[in-house]
């Protein structure tokens, strides 16, 4: 059975045809969401992917009202191939019923990967790179506050004021407050923790 699958990214819009489409392409039912590219929610793509059965199809109108980006679209297309499913889009002419669909989804699925890689190497690069130069990686501490800095060491040297209290104030641990702070001494702060774990 093929089974369609349409969506536009307002209630304003009207997927009609997108509809017409799916109708004259065969499609014996089809689900119909009303949502952005990016939602996370996408009810009637689940029920979709719900009612498939081995050796059915799922047809789309084009692959951006499908998937959120390539590697969602390869994630879909995955899950369907173990399920027995195939998946057509018809205006970039692609059907993973046929050899040549099936050939160019596994070229999509290379190149999301071939992207993955190079994320990852941009960033382990990025880390590299920042550590060289002495840089702390990751997002600021509550400390690199110049302000922030000035209340806990005027609440450090109120003696009593427990450790872990200054910490609960500003959302750390009290190891977080020992390194901005080595020995719990406000005088020793000198805005170098960015050399550690950050806050």
């Amino acid at each position: 059975m093929l089974v369609g699958y349409a969506r536009v990214s307002t209630p304003e819009r009207d997927p009609a045809y997108q509809l017409l489409a799916l109708e004259q392409r065969g499609c014996g039912k089809v689900f119909t969401d009303r949502c952005g590219a990016r939602a996370q929610s996408r009810p009637q793509l689940k029920a979709a992917l719900e009612f498939l059965r081995a050796g059915d199809a799922l047809a789309v109108w084009k692959f951006d009202r499908l998937a959120r980006n390539l590697r969602h679209l390869i994630r879909i297309g995955v899950e369907l191939d173990e399920r027995g499913c195939q998946l057509v889009s018809l205006t970039e002419a692609i059907d993973t019923t046929t050899p040549g669909g099936r050939l160019v989804f596994a070229v999509f699925g290379a190149m999301a990967e071939f992207e993955a890689d190079l994320v990852r190497e941009r960033t382990e690069e990025s880390y590299r790179a920042a550590k060289a130069a002495g840089r702390r990686w990751g997002r600021p501490s509550v400390f690199h506050d110049p302000e922030n800095a000035r209340i806990a060491q005027a609440m450090l040297r109120d003696a009593s004021i427990p450790r872990g209290e200054i910490a609960k104030r500003f959302g750390v641990s009290r190891n977080v407050i020992r390194r901005w702070f080595p020995g719990g001494d406000p005088d020793a702060f000198d805005g170098q923790e960015h050399r550690g774990r950050a806050a």
